[in-house]
């Protein structure tokens, strides 16, 4: 039986086995240009959170441990500066075996401060992405780069972090980055999670730029893998939906 963590990284008590190896485009990507793979755990009807703001428990325990799976598999994991202010995520390996990778912040105005427990000391990476003019913090790398309307390009995210030996990248949150990277054609793979709950009003997740036509809808291979609890993940392939290169 195969796992999702085989091969060396993501493996744990918990592992779940599916089938296929969404895994295997992580480990056969190309050195020469950047993989990026975004994910969203969402419920039924497509929400990510309550009024409230609640929605550390839309995702089933399955639904989580892949998620530090994908971490383990991934040389950064990016969020945007809205993502730590109301989470405070880690941003590390903890449920399955693996290292973590590094923690990218994108932070255009400079208004995060030097605490939140993404600038933990543990060894892994902490980099922090500003536009030109911002005054950053000095507890992470800064990289500095032209924001536009308040933001930053993902390409040249993508492009900076590549330049640093960072080529296997997880966008990771909130929607409105995810949203950004998948609008301007910069995911290669999306791991979208849907838990099997309708929660009827909220936060919506992705939420793309408006098209006329279905036409101009983004049409990725898609690949459907249910696990323990009822969570589904859907393996989507932009490979066909977008060409870029770096």
């Amino acid at each position: 039986m195969r796992f999702e963590g085989a091969g060396g990284n993501g493996e744990g008590r918990r592992s779940h086995p599916i089938l296929g190896d969404v895994f295997a485009p992580f480990r056969e990507a190309s050195p020469d240009r950047p993989f990026v793979v975004g994910q969203l755990g969402q419920s039924l009807d497509g929400r990510i959170a309550t009024i409230s703001g609640e929605s550390r428990d839309i995702s089933g325990e399955a639904a989580l441990d892949h998620l530090h799976r994908i971490r383990a598999h991934v040389d950064a994991v990016v969020v945007g500066a809205h993502t730590i202010v109301t989470d405070d995520p880690r941003l590390s390996v903890r449920r399955v075996e693996g290292k973590s990778p590094a923690r990218v912040v994108i932070d255009p105005s400079g208004r995060l401060d030097s605490t939140g427990k993404w600038l933990a000391e543990d060894g892994a990476r902490r980099i922090l992405v500003m536009d030109e003019s911002a005054t950053g913090s000095g507890s992470a790398e800064t990289i500095r780069l032209q924001a536009r309307a308040g933001v930053i390009p993902p390409a040249a995210i993508v492009e900076a972090l590549f330049a640093r030996g960072l080529k296997r990248i997880l966008i990771e949150g909130g929607a409105r980055t995810l949203s950004t990277f998948l609008d301007a054609g910069r995911l290669d793979r999306l791991h979208m999670l849907v838990a099997p709950m309708i929660i009827g009003s909220g936060r919506t997740g992705l939420e793309l730029q408006p098209i006329v036509r279905l036409h101009s809808a983004l049409r990725p291979r898609v690949q459907a893998h249910f696990l323990e609890g009822g969570d589904v993940l859907f393996d989507c392939d932009f490979s066909a939906c977008h060409r870029w290169e770096i």
